[in-house]
């Protein structure tokens, strides 16, 4: 263990009318110093994570943190941005602070304010992830991965049925969890059926497909080793990787995620595992032919065969490898910035026994993939319990 989460805090997911990104931010950053049970003057260096791009006027946000408490007044403090893996960038720099010893305590925090935008600013946004000079003319991000999910099914067949249970499945593990934005058990039939409430958004997928644009924020409190030996609670990392593909989706197969695989195969090696040792994964289903496409990218499945693991209830709560027990991006919502950390922070509460909704009985090791762009930027974290 190089180093540990002591401390974690989530806000609500959703249309928070009544939020700014300075008002996340604090509670946030309050909320995770409180956890860990530390003050604010221990912390020795902090990272914000926010990916922004226009959908907020504050475009300059790492010092905002430094409302929660005057203590934190000149410490360095840096805006981390990797899309939508920024959370994940951000604690990675984090560990890096630790690992080089410029630091013992390292505050992360991941914030989105999104839904005050417009629709048309909130697009560009997203479009700006892509390889805008090639792939702007896809119209969406939701554009981009709905040609995706066409050339994939081209190759391997039409997948419309096994998307629409990835969605029912995290719709119902979202129902229970008080921290995501949606909070409804869709069902697979309402998934499955192209209507008026879930119409076709781009190629073939659906509304049901697509993750919502929210607003939020997660923070972590991340410790050296030393310092986690003595904390109340600790989650370290056995291993965090990170590999960066093509930025062009020309350059790439984009009916399979190599840089998801590559992350995964090393991840595993470092942390000396095999897939079958993890007791569940958090996954980025910014979209759900992407979860498809990365359950064959962790190895769950053969690349082309991903529709057996949810038709055959591998990943379900009680499954093979439980996915996405939080309600994942898709129902727990996507606010950029914060995804990584929220997903690192469900994670570590899962695995201390005080997940939001649906809890495993006796989880040992998770893993997290949090992703950029389209199969960009990939981060792997595998997790354990130290207590």
């Amino acid at each position: 263990m190089s180093a540990a989460m002591i401390g974690w805090s989530h806000t609500k997911f959703g249309k928070l009318e009544n939020e700014t990104m300075e008002t996340l931010i604090v509670r946030a950053a309050r909320d995770a110093i409180a956890d860990a049970g530390i003050s604010f003057a221990d912390v020795d260096e902090i990272y914000v994570s926010n990916f922004n791009a226009g959908m907020d006027p504050q475009g300059f946000p790492s010092s905002l943190v430094f409302e929660a408490d005057d203590a934190l007044r000149f410490k360095p403090s840096t805006r981390v941005e990797n899309a939508c893996a920024s959370g994940s960038a951000a604690i990675h720099q984090g560990l890096n602070s630790i690992r080089a010893d410029k630091a013992e305590i390292v505050l992360v925090v991941g914030v989105e304010k999104m839904t005050a935008a417009t629709p048309e600013v909130i697009n560009t946004g997203l479009v700006s992830a892509s390889f805008v000079r090639e792939e702007a003319q896809a119209g969406s991000f939701a554009g981009l991965f709905g040609k995706i999910a066409t050339d994939y099914f081209e190759r391997y067949g039409d997948q419309s049925a096994a998307l629409a249970r990835i969605a029912a499945k995290n719709h119902r593990n979202g129902s229970v969890n008080p921290l995501a934005h949606m909070q409804k058990d869709l069902g697979y039939t309402f998934c499955s059926t192209i209507s008026d409430r879930n119409p076709l958004v781009a190629g073939p997928l659906r509304r049901t497909d697509c993750s919502m644009v929210s607003d939020g924020a997660a923070a972590i409190v991340l410790a050296s080793k030393d310092i986690a030996r003595n904390a109340k609670k600790a989650v370290s990392f056995r291993s965090a990787v990170q590999v960066n593909d093509f930025l062009p989706t020309g350059r790439r197969d984009m009916t399979r995620l190599a840089g998801c695989e590559e992350a995964w195969k090393r991840a595993l090696s470092s942390a000396k595992l095999n897939l079958g040792d993890l007791s569940f994964v958090e996954t980025h289903d910014c979209f759900t032919i992407a979860e498809l496409m990365e359950y064959e990218a962790m190895g769950i499945t053969p690349v082309g065969k991903g529709y057996t693991a949810i038709e055959e209830g591998l990943t379900e709560a009680n499954g093979y490898l439980p996915v996405n027990l939080s309600g994942g991006l898709k129902a727990k919502g996507h606010p950029i910035g914060a995804t990584g950390v929220s997903m690192h922070v469900t994670s570590a509460m899962q695995l201390t026994g005080a997940a939001p909704g649906v809890q495993l009985a006796n989880p040992k090791i998770g893993g997290v993939f949090n992703m950029g762009g389209a199969g960009v930027a990939n981060y792997v974290s595998i997790l354990e319990t130290v207590r």
